[in-house]
C-alpha cells in the first residue's frame, strides 16, 4: 500500500505518524515536505473534502500570525488562497492511501486508513 504524508519534521504529530507509517508492514511512504513544496490550491480543496473537513477546520492558528490577520473569518476561497500562498496556515499532518485521506489528530488516525 501507498501512504503520502503531508510532513513537518518540526512538528511531533507529524513525526509520530510518520512513524506508524514507517513501521506498518507493507506500506510504501512518500513524504511530501509541504513547506518547501508547497500545496496546489486543488489540491487542498480535494484533501479536505476526502478528509471530510472544511478549510476553516484545517486551519493552523498555533505557530502563525493567522488570527493576526484574521483568516478564521475569511470566506472559503480567500481562505484557500491564504493556504496555498503559505502552507503554514494548513495544519498537519494529512495523509492520504487508496483507503483515504485523514487528519491525523492524533496521529493514531492515520490507522484508520492503513
Amino acid at each position: 500500500m501507498k501512504a503520502t504524508i503531508w510532513h513537518n519534521p518540526a512538528c511531533g504529530t507529524s513525526r509520530k505518524t510518520l512513524a506508524i507509517l514507517e513501521d506498518t508492514p507493507g506500506v510504501e511512504v512518500d513524504v511530501i515536505l509541504y513547506l518547501k513544496t508547497p500545496y496546489a490550491r486543488e489540491r487542498l480543496v480535494q484533501l479536505f473534502a476526502d478528509a471530510g473537513m472544511t478549510p476553516h477546520e484545517a486551519l493552523r492558528l498555533m505557530g502563525t500570525d493567522a488570527q493576526e490577520r484574521g483568516l478564521g473569518g475569511l470566506d472559503t476561497d480567500a481562505l484557500l488562497d491564504a493556504m496555498a500562498a503559505n502552507p503554514a496556515y494548513v495544519n498537519r499532518p494529512f495523509v492520504e492511501t487508496d483507503k483515504g485521506v485523514r487528519y491525523c489528530r492524533p496521529q493514531d488516525k492515520v490507522r484508520e486508513i492503513l
